[in-house]
């Protein structure tokens, strides 16, 4: 190897302080580098090699992202990630003609990947029965406090039956709450609108008649008519609003009641409650009578001047075909468990004219299980994202109760649809192999 150091050091006692002399200096410098890196290049025959700068990293993510690729095709991060490092390794200097050819055609062979139907299938399916990461479960320990409920919301009294908290209704719809439930909660220090929330149900016990005002309700109840003049007169099952055994009309003031931004119109579902040693049930139910819950459902938008353009998924959702099936605003649990593709499978329920009610399919807890889904008309359980136990639990509260129920083997579109469809229509609860025909809806 050709020792250049004795002529670097010549160099360097030469060079003088001013900028020719630097400058002579530097070129110098570089010349001996220069021959230095052409005489280290040539082999034993006096020819210069041809040396790859190749980058190693890139040459780790090419081999990383290929190996994901031929394990799974449908990597679409993969792929992406395999041709930028090829095209980088392509611009690397001092490589030659053929080992850049190669790289070429290797982009364009990662390019022409397809992945075949049958492979996507198996993905979604592979997907769909993955077990899910169960939810975070809220460990914070909460003091124990009885359910006294209200017509709107409750109070958790201690045991000096001392209210010392205010629910809203909100807070405790969903959770079927009655007077006499034990619960722990702890006080709400980030949200100002809340005085505490609820981590769990724990038990039960009888509060004394005159302990407790006696509340009696009227589920799922239909609002009819035209603006300012909206009246209630029976419920989504047909059923006629009676007070004492008699039949009652109950006027409706839109104007009073907003939940969640919805406004009452001809066609929406609400909750009644009042307490039954009202007074004023006699004379004037209408004043006693008081609007508990406001169902979300998707209400008819009337449009001044020009349309709102459809987005792209409703579009899509209209475009699909229609099972032939009107649900009647029928109460449909649907037993997912930690809100996974809910608003989805919630759009189907309202696109068939029925209730969408989530169920919390990740709590084992029979008692909660039970409380959840024994006023639905139908439900229906999504296996892939439901524990185990509740599982059972679902399906024996389903069948003391004389609910619907189907099951969905997947959260596709589809499947729950015609799960949907076999409850409503009394069929198999499970798909299976057999043959079941479902019938479109006249277009």
């Amino acid at each position: 190897m050709f020792d250049y150091r004795n002529n670097l050091k010549r160099i360097l006692n030469q060079t003088g302080g001013d900028e020719k002399s630097l400058k002579n200096g530097l070129a110098a410098i570089k010349l001996i580098l220069g021959m230095t890196d052409n005489a280290d290049q040539k082999n034993s025959t006096g020819k210069v090699k041809n040396t790859i700068e190749v980058d190693l990293q890139q040459l780790n993510l090419l081999l990383t992202s290929l190996t994901q690729l031929i394990t799974n095709p449908a990597n679409i991060s993969a792929k992406n990630t395999a041709l930028s490092a090829v095209q980088k390794l392509t611009l690397a200097q001092g490589i030659n003609k053929e080992y850049r050819q190669n790289l070429v055609a290797l982009k364009e062979a990662i390019k022409s990947i397809e992945v075949s139907k049958d492979l996507i299938n198996k993905k979604v399916f592979e997907q769909a029965v993955a077990t899910p990461k169960r939810p975070t479960r809220d460990y914070r320990k909460g003091k124990r406090y009885t359910v006294v409920r209200l017509l709107s919301g409750c109070d958790l009294i201690n045991d000096s039956n001392r209210t010392v908290y205010t629910l809203k209704e909100s807070q405790i719809h969903s959770l079927n709450l009655k007077s006499g439930d034990i619960v722990e909660a702890v006080p709400e220090g980030k949200n100002s609108h809340y005085e505490a929330t609820i981590l769990r149900i724990v038990g039960f016990r009888e509060l004394p008649s005159m302990e407790v005002d006696s509340i009696s309700t009227f589920k799922y109840a239909v609002v009819q008519g035209r603006p300012g003049h909206l009246a209630i007169s029976h419920n989504a099952q047909g059923k006629k609003l009676r007070v004492h055994g008699k039949a009652v009309l109950l006027s409706v003031d839109s104007s009073k009641y907003w939940d969640e931004n919805i406004k009452l119109v001809d066609g929406s579902i609400v909750d009644l409650a009042w307490y039954d040693g009202d007074v004023r049930l006699r004379k004037n139910p209408t004043e006693a009578i008081q609007i508990r819950w406001v169902y979300q459902l998707n209400q008819p938008q009337q449009t001044i001047g020009t349309k709102k353009k459809k987005s792209t998924a409703e579009s899509k959702k209209d475009d699909l075909p229609k099972l032939a099936m009107d649900l009647h605003y029928q109460r449909v649990g649907i037993a997912i468990g930690n809100n996974q593709n809910e608003a989805m499978l919630e759009g189907i329920v309202n696109r068939y004219n029925g209730i969408p009610i989530p169920v919390d399919a990740f709590q084992g807890r029979k008692k909660v299980i039970e409380n959840q889904i024994k006023d639905l008309d139908i439900v229906i359980l999504v296996t892939a994202f439901a524990a185990h136990d509740s599982t059972w639990n679902i399906s024996e509260f389903a069948s003391k109760y004389h609910i619907k129920f189907a099951v969905s083997s997947s959260k596709g579109y589809q499947a729950f649809e015609r799960a949907l469809y076999r409850a409503e229509k009394g069929l198999p609860a499970y798909e299976g192999n057999q043959t079941i025909r479902y019938q479109l809806a006249d277009q």
